[in-house]
């Protein structure tokens, strides 16, 4: 997995929607609020870990995690910790920003992993884990795509960069034409488009988080299925 976009819509609101590509036969449940250390959280669950790749807590912050770095990766026999836990333990952190900075990754398989917080203001970090170093950086708030390295090669990451270049220009940006860019757009090449299909493995799932105003919704749409799960996040 995956594929991200992140779009600002002014003071603390936001769009962010991930496509999921994973293994068919990988079951996943829709989306269920859940609690943890006394903190309120929403996030699909991947039935096999029980960990997520995106969810919300009540300390205002939003997770999205992507598989790899900045390239692909030699898959070792066996790490420490799950991403999908690890984006479990840091949606219920006292302070996310500082326990990031603080931890030490190692034994944790490469990902790059998105972090939004909005107590006070809009505030969008990157985490990028390598498996030796990590990078951790305060992004400036403007619309943005992210690729992830498992499955996408430099070329088809800057292809799709143009994609989603061209759809700003054109397109009024809100959640539904935000959806269907990330059905839809790409070239009718099924490697590379925002929804690949690669036999066993396919863009399984697209979910997206909208912030407006104190309103959180996470719509989580099942592309197997085809069955569509809308939730309110209220905390």
């Amino acid at each position: 997995m995956c594929t991200v976009t992140f779009f600002p819509k002014g003071e603390t609101d936001f769009i962010l929607t991930s496509n999921r590509d994973e293994a068919i036969s990988r079951k996943t449940l829709a989306p269920e609020e859940y609690e943890l250390e006394g903190e309120k959280l929403l996030f699909p669950k991947d039935e096999l870990a029980g960990g997520t790749w995106i969810g919300l807590s009540s300390k205002n912050r939003l997770l999205c995690l992507l598989n790899g770095a900045f390239v692909t990766h030699i898959k070792k026999d066996s790490y420490i910790m799950s991403r999908g836990n690890l984006v479990k333990q840091l949606l219920v952190s006292k302070n996310a920003v500082q326990d990031i900075t603080a931890f030490n990754f190692l034994g944790i398989e490469p990902f790059t992993l998105l972090l939004v917080e909005w107590t006070q203001q809009l505030s969008l970090y990157e985490l990028v884990w390598d498996g030796e170093e990590k990078y951790f950086t305060q992004l400036s708030l403007e619309p943005k795509i992210w690729s992830s390295s498992t499955l996408y090669s430099a070329t088809m990451k800057k292809e799709r960069e143009k994609w989603f270049a061209a759809f700003l220009e054109s397109k009024k940006l809100n959640r539904v034409s935000i959806s269907n860019f990330h059905r839809h757009a790409g070239i009718g090449n099924k490697d590379m488009d925002l929804q690949i299909d690669r036999g066993l493995l396919k863009t399984v799932s697209i979910t997206q988080v909208e912030k407006d105003k104190n309103k959180l919704m996470m719509q989580y749409s099942n592309l197997l299925t085809q069955d569509i799960s809308t939730k309110e996040f209220v905390y």
